[in-house]
């Protein structure tokens, strides 16, 4: 699967695998040290620009909800 961005594709697709070589090749014999924690960061940094540039309110995407009040109640129409 591509990313949000494609300028961010070729980095989550990095990061993918990454993972899965660590989630398989460490972590299920393990150890759980962070293998793909730069990458990731990378990645993420690329998603939140391509999501301020397609004009989406950053803090509502990072907003905390699990767990809270809003979580209960209906999203507005």
């Amino acid at each position: 699967m591509n990313s949000l961005s494609p300028d961010c594709t070729e980095l989550k697709h990095a990061y993918d695998a990454c993972f899965n070589n660590w989630f398989s090749e460490k972590f299920l014999k393990g150890d759980s040290k962070d293998a793909c924690g730069d990458l990731f960061r990378k990645y993420q940094e690329c998603v939140k620009n391509a999501i301020v540039e397609k004009g989406i309110d950053i803090d509502e995407v990072e907003k905390v909800v699990i767990g809270t009040e809003s979580e209960k109640q209906p999203p507005p129409h």
